[in-house]
């Protein structure tokens, strides 16, 4: 087996070979003045099993080129599987027509990436189920909802009877309940919301009872920021005591930290490390960071070994 770091996330591509007790293979990803990207393999791959760990996020596009041209790289080298370990799928909120004239994006990079030569594909909580179907080799989307489960026990020093789970949309109701489920069977909100344009979002009604309780708002991605803190504003007039978030993929783009960090209503965010956290989300005081690298290690040690991935989703 080898383990192939891209640039997107190095410490978690770190902490996963850690756990694997396998170091990273030899690799030099760069790019040429002109923005192009060469990749070169320091290591011989020929029949090995090699696992490419590279997450899509911010600069979406050169991390997504980057692993492309690195699965092509490892094709050319007579790999004898390769794995696209993707924590974080970018283009995958476009996994349909919004409207007249739109791509379905998340389907386009799914093509991207098998015809560049991977074999297969791992991933965190992707936006939509069905963007597994995009792809036509084994995929399998792990949840990071154990891992958020013991964080929130934690927070609640065990005493979780007045948690209520919360939904951001109807959409996330199946991910929300999931925690909920988890949590003892913890009642479920949802927040009934209008989107008047990416990153624009009015709150327009709660659904269900948060008076007098703690309301944990669980999601996949948290970009803006500002559908959150509206979100835990509602929350707060509807009589809850606090509001915190627990989100899988911390994209935290322009001032999204200082917009949480600005809150009256939001507690905490927790998010995982499938996106390397830039220096102002790691200074602020409200963000904290849990790491999925054990569950990534543990799914690639199984593919590896061929054996079964299925217990990791219960």
């Amino acid at each position: 087996m080898k383990l192939i770091a891209g640039n997107s996330n190095r410490r978690l591509s770190e902490a996963i070979s850690e756990r694997l007790a396998t170091s990273l293979a030899n690799a030099d990803i760069r790019t040429f003045k002109d923005g192009e990207v060469f990749v070169e393999i320091h290591e011989n791959v020929r029949g090995e099993d090699v696992f490419l760990i590279q997450s899509t996020s911010n600069p979406a596009n050169d991390h997504l080129m980057e692993l492309l041209i690195t699965t092509d790289a490892l094709t050319r080298a007579s790999a004898s599987r390769i794995t696209a370990v993707i924590p974080y799928f970018g283009y995958a909120r476009q996994d349909r027509k919004a409207g007249p004239r739109t791509p379905i994006s998340a389907k386009l990079v799914a093509n991207l990436i098998t015809t560049a030569g991977a074999d297969r594909v791992l991933t965190v909580d992707l936006h939509a189920g069905q963007i597994q179907g995009f792809f036509d080799i084994p995929t399998d989307n792990l949840y990071a909802v154990k891992e958020f489960e013991q964080r929130v026990r934690e927070h609640h020093n065990g005493d979780i009877g007045h948690v209520t789970v919360v939904s951001p949309d109807v959409g996330g109701v199946v991910r929300a309940r999931a925690l909920a489920k988890r949590l003892n069977g913890r009642p479920l909100a949802i927040v009934d919301k209008r989107r008047e344009g990416p990153g624009q979002s009015e709150v327009m009604n709660i659904i269900g009872d948060v008076k007098d309780q703690h309301c944990l708002i669980f999601d996949d991605i948290v970009d803006s920021g500002g559908t959150l803190c509206n979100a835990a504003s509602a929350l707060i007039d509807k009589g809850a005591k606090s509001v915190s978030a627990y989100v899988t993929h911390g994209v935290l783009s322009d001032n999204a930290a200082d917009r949480i960090m600005q809150s009256d209503a939001l507690t905490r965010l927790v998010v995982s490390d499938s996106i390397e956290a830039p220096q102002d989300v790691s200074d602020c005081p409200k963000i904290e960071i849990v790491s999925i690298a054990t569950l990534l290690a543990e799914a690639i040690r199984r593919i590896a070994n061929e054996e079964s991935v299925s217990s990791l989703f219960d």
